[in-house]
């Protein structure tokens, strides 16, 4: 992979995912379901905690989650009216959601030369959409199917990754480095601790989908600075989202 410098923004997909637990509420697993819960959850339960206790974390767990919005980001144009389109894909039906999320990957990713960038992507975001992936029957795209991949072949960036400098132990949250890169935060309105109540209490996937384009258009300012290039100014980003 050639170093970030040398990297064309225009052939980077940027990308964030919300997640939610699979059903409303602990209530609502099957037996056996609930049984796994109970000894995933064991590890991480505090003092008098039940598994019902901790439920609404289930969300973060591939196996016990589903994804309810893929939002990505595309930069275009010269460097000096650069301007960024932001593109969600969401449903209650998660399958559908994937289907035409790899459809559209698999169009982008046409050319050898295309990256998929995330914070904290290669540790959630990435793995966790092949995984459900591979839930829902759905043909994982080749970008994501690193089996058997040497290191240099891999076309995943991950700002967080990028930020470490090589330290393996340090972890940053993209609403502290937009704080301190003074990048407009995207936690204004909800956070990630807010989806799932959002989703299965409020019933406001929209509400969701806005905050999910805000973590992308983070991500690719966190990028630009990286790069050491200028932000795009909020009247240079369009969403295409319906």
């Amino acid at each position: 992979m050639k170093i970030l410098r040398d990297i064309n923004p225009a052939r980077v997909l940027f990308l964030d995912i919300e997640t939610v637990p699979a059903v409303p509420d602990f209530e609502s697993l099957t037996p056996e379901m609930s049984g796994l819960w109970e000894k995933k959850s064991f590890y991480f339960r505090k003092g008098d905690e039940s598994a019902a206790d901790v439920y609404d974390r289930a969300g973060i767990y591939s196996e016990f989650g589903k994804i309810i919005c893929i939002s990505v980001g595309f930069i275009s144009g010269p460097d000096t009216g650069r301007m960024v389109r932001l593109k969600s894909f969401y449903s209650d039906d998660e399958k559908r959601l994937l289907e035409e999320f790899a459809v559209m990957l698999n169009n982008f990713c046409t050319n050898k030369e295309a990256l998929l960038c995330a914070h904290n992507g290669k540790e959630f975001d990435f793995p966790y959409i092949a995984r459900r992936m591979v839930i829902n029957r759905v043909s994982i795209p080749a970008v994501l199917d690193n089996a058997g991949k040497k290191p240099w072949e891999i076309n995943l960036l991950d700002t967080m990754e990028i930020w470490k400098f090589g330290d393996f132990k340090h972890y940053t949250s993209l609403n502290l480095l937009t704080n301190i890169l003074d990048i407009p935060t995207p936690k204004d309105d909800i956070d990630g601790s807010m989806v799932a109540a959002t989703y299965w209490q409020e019933n406001d996937l929209k509400r969701i989908v806005t905050y999910c384009e805000k973590d992308v258009l983070a991500v690719i300012q966190l990028y630009l600075r990286f790069i050491n290039n200028n932000l795009i100014p909020d009247e240079r980003v369009e969403s295409v989202t319906t």
